[in-house]
């Protein structure tokens, strides 16, 4: 499966944002750490299996997933200007360009 599949771009950022919300738990236990990264990890990975399996709806789901942690995401690193929100943040802008120019593309 080549790495330029949407699909598998999903998968890798949902192993991404679960796999920190997860170390972000161990480290800090903290609670929003995990409940966040891991539901914005299962709705890239869920996206990413609907695309693959060519399902309905497995762009927007990704899409969803952009947005969620664009919107969350950002405007921390604007304001505290440290590296993890920084990070997230380029993965929510990665995210919205790729899924976002693809949605787009099907309208």
């Amino acid at each position: 499966i080549p790495k330029d599949q949407p699909s598998t771009q999903a998968f890798l950022l949902a192993a991404l944002t679960a796999g920190g919300g997860i170390t972000g738990y161990a480290r800090t236990g903290s609670v929003p750490s995990i409940a966040a990264g891991v539901t914005v990890g299962l709705l890239y990975g869920l996206g990413g299996l609907r695309q693959r399996n060519r399902q309905p709806y497995g762009l927007e789901l990704a899409l969803l997933a952009s947005v969620l942690l664009a919107g969350s995401s950002i405007p921390r690193a604007i304001k505290t200007q440290k590296p993890l929100p920084m990070g997230l943040s380029v993965i929510a802008a990665f995210g919205l360009y790729r899924f976002g120019t693809l949605w787009r593309a099907q309208m």
